[in-house]
């Protein structure tokens, strides 16, 4: 009976793991044992401050742009660093679509925007070989 429910866990626990919807599960592979860290307390700052407008799949929704394969993310670093250490309003234009919300500056360090930006950058099939760095967040200027 118990072996029973162990099982039945170990299985449930899996399907969420592996599952397209799990938001924990991401294909990050980085090298750099600094970006790894970098990438794991971004994580962190993610959920607490970003998840409940982009989703934790990074999907966004229909006010509130995606950044899993955005276009706009990667071709606009600095405008994305930008836009989490000091808020985003206006239009912008994401994946062929426009966007015109706006998003509040959360109030992070900027250790914090570097660190929440690397896990985006490495999260939900985004790759960036070059890693956020406090320093250049700290050259982006409101």
């Amino acid at each position: 009976m118990i072996k029973g429910i162990y099982l039945m866990l170990f299985f449930s626990l899996g399907s969420l793991i592996f599952s397209d919807e799990n938001p924990t599960y991401h294909s990050i592979n980085p090298s750099n044992d600094e970006l790894v860290k970098s990438i794991n307390r971004g994580k962190e700052i993610y959920t607490d401050f970003c998840v409940q407008c982009h989703l934790a799949s990074g999907k966004g929704t229909e006010t509130f742009p995606p950044l899993a394969g955005s276009d706009w993310l990667v071709n606009k670093r600095k405008e994305s660093i930008h836009a989490v250490k000091y808020g985003q309003s206006g239009p912008i234009k994401v994946n062929g679509k426009s966007y015109n919300g706006r998003m509040s500056p959360m109030g992070l360090s900027e250790e914090e925007v570097a660190d929440v930006m690397n896990y985006i950058m490495n999260s939900w099939g985004n790759k960036q070989s070059k890693m956020v760095t406090v320093s250049e967040v700290k050259a982006v200027k409101k």
